[in-house]
């Protein structure tokens, strides 16, 4: 135990504090069980360490520990909690929980066990978070970490810090908006390299082979955790590779699900399911003209993926960029809003506002007057009436 408390104090101490996400100040840390889902590189750990760092003793009382850690080798996640509990221990942080087996069961037994325990989880599976669900319910409280919002990634790379402003006022007063951002920094040039390699907080350790260790953790994805949890076939693994390279080189993607099920060599109904589980895997977005009513065998309308990274580490100097624009509005916006594919335009968001996305050249004709619809329009600084700059709505978060 002794062990786990020095390399837990030396983390948090070594921990950088310039930068923190936007998540941090939306966490209720008063709950007993607070689990933070999230892509492998995101910075859950990071989260972590940094409220340790700014609001817990370090002492006793707080620990944080990996639970790939060589110690559990030869100790369980139950004997730990335990010992922490009787040394006055009272805030515990589990990173990489999936690499332990059983540990929903174990954090179910502390929840019943230790009533003055409070303990915080975070997993880079995804998966297995949503498969733990089960043992979880009304216990835990689960936030999901997204990537850099673009935001985000200006105030860790390029130092200025804006506040996040909701979509209702970007949509009224994105002129205002923009002209204050612009005033201090030109934004297309870092929109640009955003788009390529800026979405995983983990660019700023190797530009250099950024886009390979992306690629890597997708490898993982489909070769390791997609067969382990969910079945997917091993054989199929390079097949799906191909769909998702088809993806990020065409335009905005509509399935032809029958067409792509012969092409790839997979029936159609396991290809509508593996686009679910590439979904949960936050590799793709799948986007339904009616995502209330969806069912689970429907095909999406439209197919993007998640975030514009992907696409260069899948497809470099191939990326379309029309496809571009849309994952990244559909990216930005997900989070907080629902998107679905419409029939005027390009989406709906909320069921309210409806959207054309394009470059600087597109205009609302295509929206035909419909209300409360706008154009997000690419290579422009300052929008003009109900066209907004795309690049702006990476400051909803």
């Amino acid at each position: 135990m002794q062990q786990l408390f020095e390399k837990s104090v030396q983390k948090v101490m070594r921990i950088e504090r310039h930068f923190k996400r936007s998540l941090s100040d939306e966490i209720d840390w008063s709950s007993r069980l607070i689990g933070i889902k999230g892509a492998r590189g995101a910075g859950k750990t990071t989260l972590m360490l940094q409220y340790m760092r700014e609001n817990l003793p370090m002492n006793e009382q707080s620990l944080y520990v990996s639970l790939d850690a060589a110690w559990f080798m030869n100790h369980s996640l139950t004997d730990l909690m335990d010992d922490f509990v009787k040394a006055g221990g009272r805030f515990l942080f589990l990173d990489e929980v999936h690499k332990y087996p059983g540990w929903s069961g174990a954090l179910k037994n502390a929840w019943d066990d230790y009533p003055d325990l409070k303990i915080v989880f975070s997993g880079s599976s995804l998966l297995e978070i949503l498969n733990a669900r089960a043992d979880l319910s009304r216990r835990a409280i689960t936030y999901t970490l997204p990537g850099l919002s673009f935001r985000e990634y200006i105030a860790l790379s390029a130092g200025h810090t804006f506040p996040a402003y909701p979509l209702e006022e970007i949509i009224e007063h994105h002129i205002a908006i923009a002209a204050e951002i612009n005033a201090v920094l030109r934004p297309l040039p870092l929109f640009r390299n955003y788009l390529r390699d800026g979405f995983y907080p983990f660019f700023r350790e190797s530009p250099q082979t950024y886009l390979w260790r992306l690629e890597e953790v997708l490898n993982y994805v489909l070769e390791v955790e997609l067969p382990l949890l969910r079945g997917l076939e091993i054989s199929y693994v390079a097949k799906i590779k191909q769909l998702m390279q088809i993806i990020a080189e065409s335009v905005p993607f509509t399935p032809n699900v029958t067409e792509l099920s012969s092409r790839i060599g997979i029936n159609r109904n396991t290809l509508v399911s593996y686009f679910h589980y590439l979904e949960e895997a936050n590799i793709i977005n799948n986007l339904y003209k009616d995502a209330k009513g969806l069912t689970k065998m429907q095909k999406p309308a439209k197919i993007l993926m998640e975030n514009t990274n992907i696409m260069h580490a899948l497809a470099p100097h191939k990326v379309n960029k029309g496809a571009g624009r849309e994952t990244f509005f559909v990216n930005q916006l997900k989070a907080a809003h629902l998107v679905e594919y419409a029939n005027i335009g390009d989406f709906r968001v909320d069921g309210t506002y409806l959207f054309e996305v394009g470059g600087k050249n597109k205009t609302p004709a295509q929206l035909k007057g419909a209300a409360r619809s706008q154009v997000a329009a690419d290579d422009i600084e300052t929008g003009y009436g109900r066209i907004i700059p795309l690049w702006l709505f990476g400051f909803l978060r």
